[in-house]
């Protein structure tokens, strides 16, 4: 078992207003973005610096919690007009949502620029914008031990040559499965992975919603289920909320590229272990709607659903 060594990670993206309806009920401009999501999953692990773009309208009283959260906000630009706005429902199919609007705001001439201070975090989370961005991220960091990503189809269609380029520059890639089956052109869970780990990421964990999620390495595949919840709130956030605990467990115990082809048995045992706690925190995310759960949310609760979920794994042979 590995020891905790507490890295700290960069993470750039979107932070937004989202207005949302599900069958659970309805929510209008509340907090969401994957930074947002992201973060406060992470920072129960480990310390986060953050760099994203928001409006004039977003309240300084959620940049202040932040702060409070072992979260970095220096790299928060606040630009002038409104932050970026998406609306989306979900039918009885939680699993997908539907995008019925979607206004960029500031988030459509993000440009970010790293402090002084955010270009030398030993692992760094991509989320889901712009690969062109993404890539414009990697050049302005001048060390890194470990680089993980996310992605979305509207990218894997929009800039496909784009995304490669920047997939080559990644170790972990964590993105559901449909988006795993329109990037690798195939239909089982097992030959999409193996044709994304030849575009660049060794490591790939595909997100199936209440089917859980499965993890391929070099070495191994892992499949775990997803927890058991009485009744599903709101399941936006829910896959930036699993990657956040992922890379926040992976950054607390010195994960590093090069246990990759060194020690890939404690590679393989540690990214396991964190896909366990990706999964219990996604659990928690869509039990309300928006940060609501996260922002109360403790390492306690987190290790007594695990014991709950392990127990429910376990079988005798």
């Amino acid at each position: 078992m590995t020891q905790k060594q507490h890295r700290t990670i960069l993470s750039v993206g979107s932070m937004a207003f989202d207005s949302v309806r599900t069958p659970a009920g309805k929510a209008d401009q509340v907090l969401g973005g994957s930074v947002n999501y992201f973060s406060l999953a992470a920072s129960l692990f480990t310390q986060i610096k953050i760099v994203a773009v928001v409006g004039e309208d977003f309240p300084t009283e959620h940049l202040q919690f932040l702060s409070k959260r072992n979260i970095d906000i220096t790299g928060v630009q606040v630009v002038k007009g409104k932050t970026f706005h998406w609306v989306g429902e979900y039918d009885s199919n939680m699993n997908e949502a539907k995008t019925l609007a979607t206004a960029l705001n500031v988030f459509e001439h993000f440009d970010p620029k790293l402090p002084s201070t955010h270009v030398d975090c030993p692992i760094v989370f991509l989320a889901n914008i712009d690969p062109v961005l993404q890539q414009n991220v990697m050049e302005q960091m001048k060390t890194h031990e470990l680089v993980a990503m996310d992605s979305m189809n509207f990218w894997i269609t929009g800039k496909p040559e784009e995304l490669k380029k920047t997939l080559k520059l990644v170790d972990l890639l964590c993105i559901n499965e449909k988006e795993a089956f329109l990037l690798s052109d195939e239909k089982s869970l097992e030959k999409a992975a193996k044709k994304i780990q030849k575009m660049g990421p060794s490591t790939v964990i595909i997100k199936r919603g209440e089917y859980g999620s499965a993890l391929f390495t070099p070495h191994s595949v892992f499949l775990a289920p997803a927890c058991l919840v009485e009744e599903v709130i709101d399941p936006t956030g829910a896959g930036d909320s699993f990657a956040g605990a992922v890379v926040g467990f992976l950054a607390e115990h010195g994960a590093n590229r090069k246990m990759i082809k060194e020690d890939p048995a404690a590679w393989d045992e540690l990214l396991r272990r964190a896909v366990i706690q990706g999964t219990v925190m996604a659990s928690f995310t869509i039990q309300d709607f928006s940060i609501g759960r996260l922002k109360t949310l403790t390492r306690e609760e987190i290790t007594h659903r695990k014991h709950k979920l392990m127990k429910m794994l376990s079988v005798n042979e």
